[in-house]
C-alpha cells in the first residue's frame, strides 16, 4: 500500500468508529476484508487511527470536520505537512481536496479542545492535576511506550535483556519498577519471541509494576488478587517467592488465559469464585485494582476517553467503593488492602481513598502514590490500607 492508500484506510476505518463501532473490532473487520495489506500496512494503518482517536478534538479542529477524513487532514496539519501531497485522489488515496477543505480548519480552542477531552471531563482532570494538566494532556496525545515485566523466577533482568536481543528486541531498565524494561526497539516481535512464550518476560506497564513493588509482601503471606482480570499483576505478585496467592473477578471470564499464562510463567495461583474468596478468607493482603475511567491509559485505548460519560463514571465509583467495603471484610486483624486504580481522578483516587476511612474508622492509610502519564508509564495510583486490632 502506498502511503495515500495507508491514510484512505484510516479514513474509512475512522468513519466505522466515529459511527459507534468499537475501534479494535473496526481494526478487525478491515484487516479481514484487506487481504492484500501487509503487516507494515496493518501496523502503519493501525498508528494513522489511533493517533487521530488520541487526538480526535484538535485534529477535527485543525481538519476543519469531526469525520475520518478531517481527523486525518488535521493530522496532517498538526505534523506540519501539505496535506495536497498525499490527498491527490491518485490511486488508492484520498480524494483531492476542495477549496471549502483547504479553507476549512482553526487553531484548537484553549482548554478541554486543545488538551483532546471532553468538555465535562476537563474540569475534574485539570482539578486532578492542577499545574500538571498540559503535560497529562499532552502526553496522553503520544503513543504509549511499551513494557515488560522480568519474570525474576526465571530469568535476572540482564539475561532477559540478552534473550530479547536476540530476537532483535532492544530495552533499557525503566526507574519506576526493578523488574520493568522499556522496549526501545522490535516491540511488534515480543509474542513470538522465545523470551516471552517461555516466559522470561510479560507485558506490563512499569507503574503497574509499579504498583506491585509498593505492596508490603512478605513470605508465608496470603494474598488475594480481588479484581484479578486477566492476571497481569497476580503473576509479578506470584514472582515474589514465599507466598499463597489466590486470584478472584467478579467477571470469572476475564481470568480465562490465567492458567495458561500462569503455567507458563512457572507461578502457582489459585484460582477464586466469589464464594470461595469468602470461603478462603482471611487473607492478609487483598489487592484490588478496580474498574476505573482508565485516564491513566486512555492513549493506550483512546476511544475510551471519548465514550466515557458523567453518568459511567457515578457508576465506576459506586462500584469502586463497594467492591472496598466488601475487600475489607477478606482481610484479616492487622492484614492491608491495598487500593488500586488505572485513573488519575482524584475522585477515583484520593477521595475514595477518604470514603473509605470515613466508612472504616479502624482503618488506616500507610502508602499513597500516583504515578503520571507524563512520566515515562501510565496513570496509576495505590493506596495501602490496614486495619488495626483492637489490641494494636
Amino acid at each position: 500500500m502506498t502511503p495515500a492508500a495507508r491514510l484512505q484506510a484510516a479514513i474509512e476505518i475512522l468513519d466505522i468508529i466515529l459511527d459507534g463501532d468499537p475501534a479494535e473490532k473496526a481494526l478487525t473487520g478491515w484487516a479481514r476484508r484487506s487481504r492484500y495489506a501487509g503487516s507494515k500496512d496493518r501496523a502503519a494503518v493501525r498508528d494513522h487511527v489511533f493517533t487521530a482517536l488520541r487526538c480526535r478534538r484538535s485534529h477535527a479542529a485543525l481538519g476543519g470536520a469531526n469525520t475520518g477524513r478531517g481527523l486525518i487532514l488535521g493530522g496532517l496539519r498538526d505534523n506540519g505537512e501539505d496535506p495536497d501531497t498525499l490527498f491527490t485522489g491518485d490511486g488508492y488515496g484520498p480524494a483531492a481536496l476542495s477549496d471549502a477543505e483547504r479553507e476549512a480548519g482553526r487553531t484548537p480552542a484553549e482548554g478541554a479542545e486543545a488538551c483532546d477531552l471532553q468538555d465535562w471531563i476537563y474540569p475534574a482532570f485539570s482539578q486532578s492535576l492542577g499545574a500538571e494538566t498540559a503535560a497529562a494532556a499532552a502526553a496522553l496525545r503520544l503513543r504509549a511506550p511499551v513494557h515488560v515485566r522480568v519474570n525474576l523466577t526465571k530469568a535476572t533482568v540482564e539475561t532477559a535483556q540478552d534473550a530479547l536481543a536476540e530476537a532483535g528486541i532492544q530495552s533499557m531498565t525503566h526507574p519506576a519498577a526493578p523488574t520493568a524494561l522499556e522496549i526501545t526497539e522490535g516491540a511488534r516481535k515480543i509474542r513470538n519471541s522465545e523470551a516471552y512464550t517461555s516466559g522470561l518476560v510479560e507485558l506490563q506497564d512499569a507503574a503497574s509494576q509499579a504498583v506491585i513493588a509498593a505492596l508490603p509482601l512478605s513470605d508465608g503471606m496470603r494474598v488475594l488478587d480481588y479484581c484479578a482480570g486477566g492476571g497481569g499483576k497476580s503473576l509479578a505478585m506470584a514472582a515474589q517467592a514465599g507466598i499463597d496467592l489466590f486470584a478472584h473477578d467478579a467477571a470469572p471470564q476475564r481470568m480465562r488465559d490465567l492458567p495458561e499464562r500462569a503455567e507458563r510463567a512457572g507461578a502457582d495461583i489459585t484460582v477464586l469464585s466469589t464464594s470461595e474468596a469468602t470461603q478462603q478468607a482471611p487473607f492478609d493482603l487483598v489487592l484490588c485494582d478496580v474498574p476505573c475511567s482508565g485516564s491513566g491509559s486512555w492513549r493506550r485505548a483512546p476511544d475510551a476517553k471519548w465514550l466515557l460519560t458523567p453518568e459511567t463514571l457515578d457508576e465506576l465509583l459506586v462500584v469502586q467503593a463497594t467492591i472496598l467495603d466488601e475487600a475489607a471484610d477478606l482481610v484479616t486483624e492487622n492484614g492491608s488492602l491495598a487500593f488500586a486504580t488505572c485513573s488519575m481522578l482524584e475522585a477515583e483516587n484520593g477521595t475514595q481513598v477518604e470514603g473509605f476511612l470515613a466508612r472504616h474508622p479502624g482503618w488506616s492509610l500507610d502508602f499513597d502514590k500516583s504515578w503520571r502519564v507524563y512520566g515515562g508509564t501510565d496513570g496509576f495510583h495505590v493506596a495501602i490500607l490496614t486495619q488495626r486490632s483492637a489490641n494494636a
